[in-house]
């Protein structure tokens, strides 16, 4: 009799399991299309390696920027394949084409040039290089997935875009033809054992590579503000009570070049809540790049209608066997935080 009374009064976070939401730049891009699903299928070092950081990390859902996108969805698939061999499996996926790759006919990067990487609607070799897509273990609602990758840079509300002697940068033409996406930005709806999870992804720009009209710059602080004017209501109706911000923002708060002030919005914004998971080190770092050395750039943001339980970067320590295979996998490491609903 005791123990049904406990079991009615513990409060629902108390009972509820906790959902694992992590990201992942897998950086498992290759240098053309159909080579991906080549080194999945033959076991090459590098897939193997992700397959054991996600494997040993274990997220009901992972968003993945860094891997390459195919029509038919095969090499999605054969990741998913190989992840179940191993021992995690991810019943449930979602991809589409992204901007990376998407060709056009103009000069968008103002080399003088067209048909190059740069000329696509988001840097890539090809179509859907470098591209994301989310795992789940739960059902995702496909058909209520919003996309915004196809909104056009100068229609973001407050947008800043590009320009050299007050003269648009490329051109006019080309500010008339260029979407905000980088990659893709998606609010991708999971159906959970804790209800709906509206799982809102990105992998912005990175905030460099470029000149004085500070291209690259000005997008990435573009692709950070569209999810605080989507949860103004300024792009549509807000995402649902319960949802998660998950990417690479590829901008540090503190360190390297870029326009921080929309990364300090984002983690500020009093409708979010930063984990500020770390490294078994205690750094916030999520990525070494040679030459720069350790940043935070990689993100996993609940709203504040969540109870963070635990939260880390799979960041294996100097001792642990685990540590050369996180470094094969990708300068990236996998951002994880445990959630259940308040």
């Amino acid at each position: 009799m005791i123990r049904v009374l406990l079991l009615v009064v513990l409060p629902f976070a108390a009972l509820a399991d906790p959902l694992r939401i992590a990201t992942f730049n897998t950086e498992l891009s290759r240098d053309g299309p159909g080579l991906l699903l080549r080194d999945i299928t033959r076991g090459d070092k590098q897939v193997d390696a992700v397959v054991a950081v996600l494997v040993e990390s274990r997220p009901d859902i992972v968003a993945l920027q860094g891997i390459d996108w195919d029509l038919d969805g095969m090499t999605l698939s054969a990741l998913t394949d190989a992840l179940s061999q191993a021992g995690l499996s991810y019943t449930h996926s979602f991809a589409e084409q992204p901007n990376s790759g998407l060709e056009t006919a103009l000069d968008l990067d103002g080399d003088g040039r067209t048909q190059g990487p740069g000329d696509a609607q988001g840097w890539g070799e090809f179509t859907g290089q470098a591209g994301l897509a989310v795992l789940s273990r739960y059902p995702i609602a496909r058909d209520e997935v919003r996309s915004f990758t196809d909104l056009l840079w100068r229609d973001l509300p407050g947008a800043t875009l590009p320009q050299v002697d007050k003269t648009p940068f490329p051109s006019a033409q080309a500010q008339k033809v260029q979407r905000l996406s980088s990659t893709a930005h998606w609010v991708v709806p999971i159906d959970t054992p804790q209800g709906r999870v509206d799982l809102m992804t990105f992998h912005a720009t990175p905030p460099v590579f470029d000149g004085p009209e500070d291209r690259n710059g000005l997008r990435n602080r573009d692709e950070i503000r569209l999810w605080q004017l989507l949860l103004d209501g300024a792009l549509g109706d807000p995402p649902s009570a319960h949802f998660v911000i998950a990417g690479d923002v590829n901008i540090d708060p503190e360190r390297g070049d870029g326009r921080k002030e929309a990364i300090h919005n984002l983690l500020a914004d009093p409708r979010l809540q930063d984990p500020k998971p770390r490294s078994p080190a205690g750094t916030l770092a999520t990525v070494e790049w040679k030459g720069l050395g350790e940043m935070r750039v990689d993100y996993v943001l609940p709203s504040v209608t969540w109870q963070v339980l635990d939260a880390g970067v799979y960041w294996p320590a100097e001792e642990t066997p685990g540590r050369d295979q996180a470094e094969t996998a990708s300068r990236h490491r996998l951002v994880w935080v445990d959630l259940v609903r308040n």
